[in-house]
């Protein structure tokens, strides 16, 4: 099976090729349209901003790549953020492979930082992606904007309010967490996105 990571000017790759690699896989980084096109599963991954992001996809001809990919498809983070429609970060308009807007957290209380960073329950969880896992399994987050609750939700968590702490539509899958920094959860996670169908 070949696996590609979808290249662009995003940190987090290296983490991703690594747990990728803790499962069997040995996958490759590239933008290179005809790779991505053969790949049997193509993962989005990223740490960045929604801006800068979406213009590099556009200027390299991504976007439309990106949209018309058949294989399964796992974005992470940004990456789910940007199969969106939207997003409040720069004001930026996304893929939108999912109908949904991104919004940034409006914290309540003082205790409520942002971004929100690090273990927080994922539940409610309804995919073939979270095959072996059970609600209140704990994943690893980083992130000051989030996809709010919508038909497309595949997982939740909460913080300030509840939010998509995962999406699917037809053949892309989206976490809002980091599969590749969260353990064994994610470690399966991984793995069951690599034996979806």
């Amino acid at each position: 099976m070949q696996v590609a990571i979808l290249k662009y000017n995003a940190g987090n790759i290296c983490s991703v090729v690594n747990a990728l690699k803790r499962v069997g896989c040995n996958p490759i980084v590239t933008d290179n349209v005809e790779t991505l096109l053969c790949a049997d599963r193509i993962i989005f991954p990223g740490q960045g901003a929604a801006g800068t992001t979406m213009k590099y996809l556009l200027e390299h001809g991504l976007d439309n790549v990106i949209c018309n990919l058949k294989q399964p498809v796992l974005g992470i983070c940004i990456g789910q953020q940007l199969l969106c429609r939207h997003s409040d970060e720069d004001n930026t308009d996304c893929l939108g492979i999912f109908p949904v807007d991104i919004k940034k957290f409006e914290p309540k209380q003082h205790d409520e930082k942002v971004p929100a960073m690090g273990w927080n329950n994922i539940s409610n969880l309804k995919s073939p992606l979270f095959n072996g896992l059970k609600d209140g399994d704990f994943a690893y987050f980083v992130h000051s904007y989030y996809a709010p609750l919508c038909d497309y939700t595949i997982a939740t968590a909460a913080y300030v309010q509840p939010f998509s702490a995962a999406l699917h539509k037809d053949n892309f899958y989206a976490t809002q967490f980091h599969p590749e920094k969260s353990g064994k959860v994610g470690e399966q996670i991984l793995e069951n996105f690599l034996n979806i169908k």
